[in-house]
């Protein structure tokens, strides 16, 4: 099954993160249980929130995102797709 990873950033460091698991589908849903378990408010998911997580499989809410004030910088969220084989790389230095 997929993943999200979950992240809040303050001054360009993390100081929270967080994987879940995830279907396509329950993303929204994925985000809202960990600001519930977080005990922050849940961002406001816009089309560019949508745009972005369809062609990039990431995005980020800012503070304007958010209806109340929050004590971070930004929310980034990544869905992360586990593939039935493992990848290797094709480089001929790392086929030890």
């Amino acid at each position: 099954m997929a993943r999200l990873w979950i992240r809040m950033v303050n001054k360009h460091r993390v100081v929270k993160q967080e994987t879940v698991a995830c279907a396509w589908d329950g993303i929204e849903e994925a985000l809202t249980e960990t600001c519930r378990d977080w005990d922050i408010p849940r961002p406001v998911w816009l089309n560019k929130h949508a745009h972005e997580m369809e062609d990039f499989r990431r995005t980020a809410f800012a503070k304007d995102h958010f209806m109340e004030d929050v004590s971070f910088d930004r929310l980034e969220i990544e869905f992360l797709e586990d593939l039935e084989t493992p990848r290797r790389s094709q480089d001929p230095r790392n086929q030890f």
